[in-house]
């Protein structure tokens, strides 16, 4: 599967434990934005997407492990979604390649083993309700994909609970969505090509999050998009 061009760029100011954490704001970070920052994990460097304090409090990264490192047995609070970017990991059960998607619920310890190639990866940390407990390994390379609501879309249904779909979406070039909104907002990655709607042109890379209720009318130009959609789980606490 194609993945983002990542770059390396000036340390940001880590430390800082709020990260686009007002839900209720649109956040996007595109390609010519990332900020490569080392993490409190020697051997890992991450761009830090959304963050609403520090600790074990929800998280949305990109994170790119060196080669042939190794990590000892962790337990996540509230679980962790993984979709692999580039390279492997493994773990105590299976090795997983580029294109796979991993849901972990809440209370799975396990260690990481990465590949001779590293590993870059869309991590979502302490993000799964207690009441989640399926675990979820999908290879999205070997999958299959269904059709869209409209001509030009294949879906690819990744985890689905409550409110809350994952899924990839494939769109065809040239394709024209209409109007909406997202029920508890909207979460996209960018995985190849690029994606539009009335806003903006998203590269290749490019992270959108959309607030509860927020609309807009997606559309593809000549070179298509694949994206990864996560809709349904920004809910405001007073819904």
């Amino acid at each position: 599967m194609p993945t983002p061009n990542y770059q390396n760029r000036d340390i940001p100011s880590s430390k800082d434990f709020h990260v686009n954490a007002d839900f209720q704001k649109r956040a996007v970070i595109k390609p010519e934005d990332y900020l490569w920052t080392p993490s409190a994990i020697p051997g890992v460097e991450e761009i830090m997407l959304d963050r609403i304090d520090d600790g074990m409090t929800p998280t949305t990264t990109v994170a790119r492990y060196l080669a042939n490192s190794e990590f000892p047995s962790s337990t996540h609070k509230d679980g962790q979604e993984i979709f692999v970017l580039d390279g492997s990991f493994a773990d105590e059960h299976r090795e997983y390649l580029a294109g796979t998607y991993v849901r972990k619920p809440m209370g799975i310890a396990s260690t990481l083993r990465v590949g001779a190639n590293g590993s870059t990866m869309f991590i979502k940390s302490h993000q799964i309700p207690k009441n989640d407990t399926q675990r979820t390994v999908i290879e999205t390379n070997k999958a299959k994909w269904r059709p869209g609501v409209i001509t030009g879309l294949q879906v690819m249904p990744l985890h689905e609970f409550g409110g809350e779909h994952v899924a990839l979406v494939r769109w065809a070039p040239n394709t024209q969505f209409t109007l909406h909104s997202h029920r508890g907002g909207e979460e996209i990655l960018v995985l190849d090509g690029v994606f539009f709607d009335e806003h903006d042109r998203y590269p290749k890379g490019t992270w959108i999050r959309s607030p509860h209720l927020s609309h807009h009318t997606p559309f593809t130009k000549q070179e298509g998009a694949l994206i990864y959609v996560k809709v349904g789980h920004l809910l405001p606490l007073s819904i």
